[in-house]
């Protein structure tokens, strides 16, 4: 679990992403030391994933965005296909799911016409029997943890 000022930390993380750890603890009223050590102890439990910065893929010159789901054959498992979607740059994101397909991917491409070059790059990994593809027409709330993670540090 986290604190309150594990909280407003990951906040002021979010808002200012550059900021150093002695800036931070002038900004929260802590001690550096009080600062590094909960960043240190965010990051190993995994709260914190990375310091990376967060890419906007259209930005990049891949304005498409698709969710991909796998049906994929049972005999060999997740791993022999999730190994081959990690190949593909284009898929961001992978997950087992429940329902009637076994993954679910996020993907982007250049164009329509380039996310059919994407679906051709998967559907050839071996394991893979059938996809269905849903096509993104805007991101109306992006990618966020902060709300969350405040909920989590009050107890709720």
């Amino acid at each position: 679990m986290i604190d309150q000022l594990d909280a407003k930390l990951l906040q002021l993380l979010h808002n200012e992403p550059r900021i150093g750890v002695l800036e931070a603890s002038r900004r929260l009223s802590v001690a550096r030391g009080t600062v590094q050590a909960r960043l240190d102890r965010m990051r190993e439990r995994g709260v914190i994933r990375d310091f990376g910065p967060n890419l906007n893929p259209a930005e990049l010159g891949y304005p498409v965005t698709a969710f991909i789901t796998l049906e994929i054959r049972q005999q060999s498992g997740h791993r022999p296909v999730t190994s081959g979607l990690g190949d593909i740059p284009e898929v961001l994101e992978v997950h087992t799911v429940t329902g009637a397909g076994d993954l679910q991917c996020r993907v982007v491409a250049r164009s329509d016409a380039d996310l059919q070059r994407v679906i051709d790059a998967i559907v050839t990994l071996d394991g893979v029997q059938r996809t269905h593809t849903v096509i993104a027409l805007a991101e109306e709330i992006p990618y966020r943890s902060i709300p969350l993670a405040k909920q989590a540090s009050e107890g709720r």
